[in-house]
């Protein structure tokens, strides 16, 4: 089977496709501060770097991979205090996501797989709370590991289970295999560590990165990353995609 781009398919192509053997992934970041060295679109990088590692994977299983256009605009509170970010409201994250299943369900593609880089928590529970409602409802069967919590967490690096892992050595490795040329190495390179951990900070009540402790939008080692590992780790997220669709199909 095949991993193919709705956005470049042409409405008889669609039509055309074995519904019952197609997949929908929909890739979700953030237009939000990632340190003075990785581009506000990390998020959707990261993203979909996920979505086409498992799409990859899908497709030897025997399903049809349909990459939908990613979700850029989504809760991003946390990072609100720093130019550029654009952070929407929760609500409205759940009722696209929701209207998004709806859509894709009217057209025979009966599974949404969320592929999500974005972790501030108001995102996550925008997307828990569409998932919660679909449920209801007779929109596509929206599938969203949730890599913050077991068992997919425990797959992911040291730094990304510590908590310290926004701009540094987890997500810039991912940008270094991804889209080398959009980091600033030789601002990356001579970045201290940041080691203050932002799910320590979360759980104490803090709701910003100046609050938490990144002052530059950055926790954990940027200076320490490396592609071989944002590979290894793209490849990971990939999988931990697919398993959780494939742990929704019949069969």
């Amino acid at each position: 089977m095949a991993v193919l781009d709705l956005a470049q398919l042409t409405w008889e192509e669609v039509r055309d496709l074995d519904r019952a053997k197609a997949v929908a992934i929909l890739p979700v970041g953030a237009i939000e501060a990632h340190g003075p060295h990785l581009p506000l679109a990390t998020d959707v990088i990261i993203a979909e770097t996920m979505a086409r590692a498992a799409a990859a994977r899908l497709a030897t299983h025997g399903y049809d991979a349909v990459l939908l256009p990613p979700l850029t605009y989504t809760a991003a509170e946390f990072a609100a205090g720093f130019p550029g970010t654009v952070s929407v409201r929760p609500g409205t994250v759940t009722a696209l996501l929701l209207d998004l299943a709806r859509s894709l369900t009217r057209h025979g593609l009966h599974v949404l797989a969320v592929a999500n880089a974005h972790l501030d928590p108001a995102h996550v529970a925008a997307l828990e709370a569409a998932v919660a409602q679909n449920q209801r409802e007779n929109g596509a069967r929206i599938v969203f590991p949730d890599v913050t919590k077991r068992p997919w967490a425990l797959r992911l690096t040291e730094e990304f289970r510590s908590g310290a892992c926004h701009a540094g050595r987890y997500e810039t490795s991912i940008v270094l295999a991804a889209r080398p040329e959009l980091v600033r190495d030789a601002i990356r390179l001579v970045l201290p560590a940041n080691p203050r951990s932002l799910s320590t900070a979360i759980r104490s009540g803090q709701t910003s990165f100046e609050a938490a402790g990144g002052p530059r939008a950055y926790f954990g080692s940027p200076a320490d990353a490396g592609a071989d590992e944002g590979v290894r780790t793209i490849e990971i997220l990939g999988t931990i995609l697919a398993e959780a669709v494939l742990a929704e199909l019949p069969g």
